[in-house]
């Protein structure tokens, strides 16, 4: 439906509510539609690459879903769903991935033209780990929010991305009998197994570079989360997650630090 200013616009959940039948499948979990012309080679890049460097562990915890390739979203005022514009909005207005949820189907909506694809597989493996954060079994659970008691209580510094940073801050300002127990401390763990989980995933797929700052996790400790990760969640055949995993890959693998 157009816009106050005439521009062609749907929301998010209008287009989830008719796409399903529409979506071309990738496999039994996944399918896609561009909703904008996307080349061959492109959809290569933004769908049949990532999609199959995905553990075959993080696909057995995501519902049916559906990821649509938009050239632009925009931020709605107020509560409501985001709309596929076709116009690039004003920055304070665009945003680069949000998701609808159906009964028994996910719809994943990515802004793409004029991004970067590395920048776009950041953000659907992000949109994933999320998902999977939701869904990951009790054991799973149990083992991180271990691994983060015990960094907590050795206060280890910095953070994978910026959200957890902020959430970790918090944490440790906490008195330090309360650092590892209640809702901060939960908040704090699940963004981080998100922010971490979507670090994996993107190098599994993507040669990528952890650069050095004064909020980053020391390596050793990125490297302890990663490992953790690829015990529950090995990589596909072909693809690696350490360097000296290239050697021991059948096939020319990724590798992520």
């Amino acid at each position: 439906m157009p816009s106050e200013n005439g521009r062609l616009r749907s929301t998010v959940d209008e287009i989830a509510r008719s796409l399903r039948s529409r979506m071309t499948p990738v496999n039994s979990r996944f399918s896609f539609l561009p909703i904008f012309p996307v080349g061959e080679e492109d959809l290569r890049e933004y769908i049949y690459d990532p999609i199959a460097a995905l553990p075959k562990g993080i696909c057995d915890l995501l519902p049916p879903s559906g990821i649509v390739l938009a050239p632009y979203l925009e931020r709605a005022a107020g509560r409501g769903y985001p709309a596929v514009v076709y116009e690039k909005p004003p920055e304070s207005k665009l945003i680069f991935a949000t998701r609808v949820d159906g009964d028994d189907f996910a719809s994943f909506f990515f802004t793409v033209k004029d991004e970067q694809v590395s920048d776009y597989h950041y953000f659907l493996y992000e949109a994933l780990a999320a998902v999977v954060a939701q869904r990951a079994p009790e054991e799973v659970n149990s083992e991180w929010i271990a691994l983060m008691r015990s960094e907590i209580e050795a206060e280890v510094h910095g953070e994978v991305d910026e959200r957890s940073w902020r959430l970790k801050q918090i944490v440790l300002r906490r008195p330090v009998p309360a650092r590892t127990g209640g809702k901060p401390f939960r908040e704090y763990a699940t963004r981080a197994f998100e922010d971490t989980l979507t670090l994996y995933l993107h190098g599994v797929c993507c040669d990528i570079d952890v650069d050095p700052g004064p909020r980053q996790l020391p390596s050793r400790y990125i490297r302890k989360r990663l490992e953790v990760l690829r015990l529950r969640f090995p990589p596909p055949e072909g693809y690696a997650v350490f360097p000296e995993d290239l050697n021991r890959e059948p096939a020319a693998p990724k590798r992520l630090v």
